[in-house]
């Protein structure tokens, strides 16, 4: 790269999106240069035109160029040849080189001298001359001008001249206009480069370069109202940096705008007649754009007439026949509308927009919470009960919004504390807003220090303790007092706030996964005189102690997984998906956890999402879908990082673990175990604990280390028992059998089996009776156990857990091996060995291939995997960019993933290629023989 290579990189550098207009630019400043061009760009306000020729300008310059800049000034249209004069400026001294009548006619037309007036077309000719004169092949011209609509009308008229007689001249011009104003420049035939508003991944990435602090919600917000607007990104995201404006901004009907932005739009809105002004507002407040609503509201005849100047002037569209609605032409003109009406103006639009929509409680509450200035305690109580209408129809954000604004309008403190403890309930529950949460929590207890019995202040600290510092003693304490304190009231209080934080403390019960934790949960359900609802009597029923669901309990969870087509809460969905997760029918909660899955990315119910994710993962390990469990972690853990939600993350590290544990990087379970039990064991969050042990035992069992296995796997839940309350000992207990089994603890093995056969396991689902039928074979004596394993692999429904059928196979090879049934062994080796292939389970597939091998059967695998090169495609492509020397976030970004996904690319690759340091990859690398490609 040469020195002005260098330089013109430079200035593009930083410029998110345009690397295609760049290149284009960049290539037209070289050919203008050389052999005479014009350019000209156009585009909505604020999309980055004034930035691109900038740069342009820059690289031009950098490249050698003389570059004559000038800017269309509003108010100098009416000064003939202002712009044109500005332009030559620069080279005055070219001046003396023109004929006499081009001189004498340039000099009076820019003000230089008097004289009489030359005729246009000779003035027109001297410029062009002036400038083809002044450029050269060592030294070529660049004409740059902005806002070319507001250039005098002589100067247009010249400049247009100028621009259709620039081939074989060192002359370059590049403009820039605005569509939608009136332009004397005459454009027509002219090569145009329409600029487009950024992508919504550019969009997306410079508002987390610019503002990484931003709340994930608040940044959903910004996208949604720019539309890729660079400008608009950039304003409203410094806009709405302050934490309490960033929450009330996100969720408030329209964003205020800053000058700047105003500025966009304001002109043509401002020279509307006051009708149309006064119908924009209703529109804009209203947010539908229905047109009977408007003309009710207006008390108005002729709507479309009114509107008329609004469509002319390019800010709306208006569909009167087919769907009866306004819409604006972006979100700007809708906010700009908001921005420049008068705050009586709009206090007045919404109380028409309340009256009118009387029949519609919701959105008359939050039009009539618009128009209140002062507390009034009954717009606060209509919004509340807007918020709980909302949250019943799944709709935690909007719930939030209400209980906020609630409490601002809250004339008793009581009453203003109460709303607020329940807006950071929601918030941190389930809205996502888990910092905001907390500021909100501070000032509901600065204005009612006697908040401490409040369920949903317990249940919001509890949050916040578990997500900050993983407080689960301090959690647990909080709710079992505020839940005493309501159980002991007589007038009753708020049931379902009692039920919210009963599931509360289930979850911490779960978390801790400590006998002593449990005991004031049952005392509690015991008490209870309420009816349950069917998702708090299932997850009770199942999820407390999935190894002993009832039939009466798997019926309701059966009836419940079976509605949620029907079910539009994303909490009840999210709930009872993690039951049947335990129970192995999370398969079919799929559609509905991607649902909640979808609001939560467009800033829904965050914490509903995450849990959806962590449901999802784990159910796509367990079903062998491994490479989709990998993107669903790491798709969950950018949402913790970026909510503040930390103990949500750590069940999605387990996912992260038992990918590393079947792949065989055992490096990579270490480090996360070692980071879990860092983590959990201080704290005593014993069920977080089960994540490490869970992933330790299955990497020892791959590799062959069946004390390490034996020891993990009965740390979770001891041989001979299914311990109570540990949902994991429904994942393990194949693994504590064969690791007891293979280290000659034959009575612990047969113990564990019993306890298994007892608890009634096979009746809960296809997996956990092959389990079952599969733990008795390897605990039976030699020949009892052939039985025992045809029995586990006809069991209908296998197949859909491919890994677990996969190693019944190999244990029923392996035992078929030792009893020199050769020829049946083989077929069940090379049917576990093709699955582990096929899974991308390289420790399990070499204990199938050494099986084989042992067996007298040759088998073209090794322990190198089933390629010549070990590396998927994608896997390569990650593996030479990093190998360049790119961060895992610039190889993100440059192949569309996430950095933790990039990350977690590169800890398998790292075993694959037998290195350990990203250093080492270029040498790897060489190493390699080339891919196969199909």
């Amino acid at each position: 790269m040469d020195s002005n290579d260098r330089a013109v990189r430079g200035v593009t550098e930083g410029l998110m999106g345009r690397s295609r207009e760049l290149e284009l630019l960049l290539s037209f400043v070289e050919e203008a240069t050389a052999s005479g061009g014009f350019l000209l760009v156009s585009g909505e306000p604020g999309v980055g035109k004034s930035v691109l020729l900038d740069a342009t300008a820059k690289a031009a310059s950098a490249s050698g160029a003389l570059v004559l800049r000038s800017d269309g000034v509003e108010f100098l249209a009416d000064l003939s040849f202002s712009t044109l004069s500005h332009v030559l400026m620069a080279l005055h001294q070219e001046l003396d080189g023109l004929s006499a009548v081009h001189r004498d006619a340039l000099e009076v037309a820019l003000g230089f001298s008097e004289g009489p007036t030359a005729d246009r077309l000779v003035v027109y000719s001297a410029a062009l001359t002036m400038l083809r004169r002044a450029a050269t092949a060592t030294r070529p011209l660049m004409v740059i001008i902005d806002d070319l609509q507001w250039v005098d009308r002589a100067s247009a008229a010249a400049l247009a001249f100028v621009a259709r007689r620039l081939t074989g001249s060192h002359v370059g011009f590049l403009a820039a206009w605005r569509p939608g104003f009136e332009s004397f420049f005459d454009r027509a035939g002219l090569p145009e480069l329409e600029l487009r508003p950024l992508s919504d991944q550019a969009a997306a990435s410079l508002v987390r370069s610019r503002f990484p602090m931003l709340p994930p919600r608040v940044t959903q917000r910004v996208l949604a109202d720019a539309q890729g607007n660079p400008l608009a990104l950039l304003e409203l995201s410094a806009a709405l940096s302050d934490p309490r404006l960033a929450t009330m901004g996100a969720l408030a009907p329209v964003v205020p705008l800053g000058r700047r932005l105003q500025n966009l739009y304001a002109s043509r809105v401002e020279e509307l007649p006051a009708p149309t002004r006064r119908l924009l507002l209703l529109a804009a407040l209203e947010s539908t754009g229905d047109l009977q609503v408007l003309r009710a509201a207006a008390s108005v005849d002729d709507t479309l007439a009114d509107l008329a100047p609004a469509e002319r002037a390019g800010l709306v569209l208006v569909d009167d026949r087919e769907t009866g609605r306004l819409a604006f032409r972006h979100p700007l003109v809708r906010s700009t509308v908001v921005g420049v009406a008068a705050s009586g103006e709009r206090l007045d639009a919404h109380r028409a927009l309340a009256e009118v929509l009387a029949d519609q409680p919701d959105r008359r509450a939050w039009h009539l919470a618009e128009a209140t200035l002062d507390p009034d305690e009954q717009v606060a109580t209509l919004l509340e009960r807007t918020a709980h209408r909302v949250r019943r129809r799944g709709d935690a954000v909007g719930a939030f919004n209400a209980l906020v604004r609630a409490a601002d309008l809250s004339p008793a403190p009581a009453d203003r504390s109460r709303r607020l403890a329940e807006a950071a309930y929601v918030g941190s529950d389930v809205a996502g807003e888990l910092r905001t949460a907390a500021q909100l929590l501070v000032e509901a207890r600065r204005i009612d220090p006697d908040l401490r019995g409040s369920l949903q202040a317990a249940i919001a600290a509890s949050y916040l303790l578990l997500n900050g510092d993983g407080e689960i003693n301090t959690a647990h304490r909080l709710l079992v007092g505020a839940i005493m304190t309501r159980a002991g009231r007589s007038d009753g209080g708020d049931d379902g706030a009692l039920l919210e934080a009963l599931h509360t403390l289930l979850d911490v019960c779960l978390y801790g996964g400590r006998p002593e934790l449990w005991v004031p949960y049952h005392a509690v359900m015991t008490q209870l005189t309420l009816d349950l609802p069917p998702v708090l009597q299932l997850l009770a029923g199942t999820l407390a102690d999935p190894a002993r669901t009832t039939a009466k309990d798997l019926a309701l969870l059966d009836t419940a997984i079976h509605g949620l087509h029907l079910e539009s809460d994303p909490t009840r969905i999210e709930r009872t998906a993690t039951a049947a997760l335990f129970l192995d029918r999370a398969m079919e909660c799929r559609t509905a956890l991607w649902r909640v899955v979808d609001d939560g990315r467009n800033g829904g119910a965050v914490a509903s999402a995450i849990n959806s994710l962590m449901v999802l993962s784990m159910d796509y390990f367990m079903t062998g879908q491994w490479d989709e469990c990998e993107r669903v972690v790491a798709e969950g853990l950018e949402m913790c990082d970026g909510h503040g939600y930390g103990l949500l993350a750590w069940p999605l590290r387990l996912g992260q673990a038992l990918l590393a544990a079947v792949r065989g990087d055992h490096d990579m379970v270490a480090t996360l175990a070692h980071e879990i039990t860092g983590w959990a064991a201080p704290r005593g969050v014993r069920g977080v604990e089960f994540y490490a042990l869970h992933a330790t035992a299955l990497a020892a069992l791959g590799r062959g280390d069946y004390e390490t296995a034996y020891h993990s796997a009965s740390a979770i839940s001891p041989a001979g028992v299914l311990a109570p309350h540990v949902p994991h000992a429904v994942w393990v207990p194949m693994d504590l059998v064969e690791a007891a089994a293979r280290t000659g603890r034959r009575a612990e093995a047969l113990a564990h089996v019993t306890a298994m056969r007892e608890a009634g396991l096979a009746l809960l689902s296809p997996r956990l009776a092959m389990v079952t039928a599969a733990s008795a074979a390897i605990a039976a004596p030699e020949d009892q156990a052939a039985k025992l394993f045809d029995e586990a692999l006809v069991i209908p429904g296998t197949e859909r857990w491919p890994f677990e059928l996969a190693r019944v196979r190999l244990a029923y090879g392996e035992h078929l091996r030792r009893a020199h049934r050769t020829d049946a062994s083989r077929l069940q080796l090379a049917t576990a060995l093709d699955t582990f292939h096929h899974l991308g389970a390289t420790p399990w597939a070499a204990r199938a291939a050494d099986e084989l091998r042992a067996g007298g059967q040759s088998t073209p695998w090794t322990h190198q995997g089933p390629r010549a090169n070990p590396l998927t495609p994608q896997e390569y492509e990650i593996a030479a960019l990093a190998a360049s020397g790119l961060t895992n976030k610039q190889i993100g970004a440059q192949l569309f993933l996430a950095h933790r996904t990039v990350g977690a690319h590169l800890h398998r690759i790292f075993p694959k290629l037998g290195i350990t340091t990203r250093g080492a990859l270029p040498d790897a690398l060489a190493e390699l023989p080339p891919l196969e490609t199909s």
